[in-house]
């Protein structure tokens, strides 16, 4: 997306969305949405926000597959090494933590100067088995 697009879009969050945020750092508010902030409560969200510094991610990775819903979206963010921050996650441990959940990514994103961010959603063949 081209520089300056609004971060609600490039998330793919529209107003009236419901949006979970998942130990997020203060600050990340969008325009005509509910934000809910909370481990486990993911089931209803339009979109899923979780944030992680470190590889700690792996024992949140069967509530955050198992909670999302079939037409929801989640977003896994680190701290962007362009940013000058220290981070073990990267995009390919991402990948082999969530794709054996049935999840697939299908976007990568600066999501600010200090996060980065990978979108995934159900695999296709897999959402008709989720309703």
């Amino acid at each position: 997306m081209a520089e300056g697009t609004p971060l609600d879009r490039k998330l793919g969050i529209k107003p009236g969305h419901l949006v979970t945020l998942r130990h997020a750092p203060p600050g990340w508010l969008f325009p005509d949405v509910t934000v809910q902030e909370g481990e486990d409560d993911i089931a209803g969200a339009d979109v899923v926000l979780a944030f992680y510094r470190h590889a700690d991610l792996s024992d949140d990775v069967t509530t955050l597959a198992s909670g999302l819903a079939v037409a929801s979206s989640l977003w896994v963010c680190w701290p962007r090494r362009a940013g000058g921050h220290r981070s073990d996650i990267t995009d390919n441990l991402l990948l082999e933590l969530l794709l054996p959940t049935g999840l697939v990514d299908v976007k990568v994103a600066a999501l600010s100067q200090d996060w980065s961010g990978l979108k995934f959603v159900w695999r296709k063949e897999l959402r008709a088995l989720r309703t």
